[in-house]
């Protein structure tokens, strides 16, 4: 379904899941353009069809001197040179109404962060750009619930709606994934994601930087394409380290070929038993 919604899609014609990837912001144009050419060369070899990921403002930090990016119009313009460069869609998210026709004339994909996925006027405003629209589960819903984010952007007249899982709040400090949540928001016919980085995220820390669990990310990704998700979400980067945002759940990139390598292989195992 994602080849009907970005007709354009690098190989849009394989059977493989689809791959959201990229740093957690935009940082500079050297690194993104680096980090976009690595990404894919690797989908490129695997077949997988790519958006590159990159926040081009980070609306929501737990401390007020957190890092929130680098001008919205200077990183706007960094991913449309992602997207021209290499051939491919992109993805970033929006934080309110006004932001939805600003950052559509730069990207492809419009992603509403999870804790935003109630916001009716959002999201109408991002199907009204008619681009297609990144819904991230909120951390206090149930998949169940998602139904409802649907049909508010089906129903402002944009079909094009693809679902992403982050995890269900655990406590004050982690979050957990509930896999059952995968078919059942496939079932509402749009596609779904696991966000593999995010859902290992272990917020709230008493140092006001969120922590994370890097070293499950191969766990959640090969549970999530063995209960039939569409695509994966992975934030990735050379140096996570000394990343601006998100360093401590993102996935260091040297990891990312072997890691996909793994998943294109269960993929096909999962599609040849079914």
């Amino acid at each position: 379904m994602i080849q009907t919604y970005l007709p354009g899609i690098k190989n849009g014609t394989s059977h493989q899941f689809f791959l959201m990837a990229g740093p957690c912001a935009i940082e500079g144009e050297e690194i993104a353009l680096r980090i976009a050419e690595r990404i894919v060369t690797i989908t490129d070899k695997l077949q997988i069809p790519y958006i590159f990921k990159g926040s081009y403002r980070k609306a929501n930090r737990s401390r007020v001197d957190s890092f929130t990016g680098i001008g919205d119009e200077k990183a706007l313009g960094i991913l449309e040179k992602v997207g021209k460069e290499f051939g491919v869609p992109t993805v970033t998210d929006i934080h309110e109404s006004k932001e939805a026709a600003m950052a559509a004339a730069y990207v492809d994909v419009l992603q509403i962060p999870a804790f935003l996925c109630r916001q009716t006027e959002l999201l109408v405003a991002a199907a009204e750009t008619r681009k297609v629209v990144n819904i991230k589960k909120g951390q206090f819903l149930s998949a169940e619930s998602m139904q409802f984010a649907v049909d508010k952007v089906k129903d402002a007249g944009n079909p094009k709606v693809i679902l992403t899982d982050r995890g269900n709040t655990f406590g004050y400090q982690d979050l957990i994934v509930d896999f059952r949540g995968i078919p059942v928001m496939r079932s509402f016919d749009v596609p779904t994601v696991m966000d593999c980085t995010h859902s290992l995220q272990q917020p709230n820390q008493t140092s006001g930087v969120t922590g994370g669990k890097p070293a499950l990310i191969e766990t959640i990704a090969k549970a999530a394409i063995a209960v039939g998700a569409d695509g994966l979400f992975i934030e990735t980067h050379p140096d996570p380290a000394h990343a601006k945002s998100d360093g401590a759940n993102m996935l260091h990139l040297d990891l990312l070929e072997n890691l996909l390598t793994k998943l294109v292989r269960l993929r096909e195992a999962v599609l040849a038993k079914d």
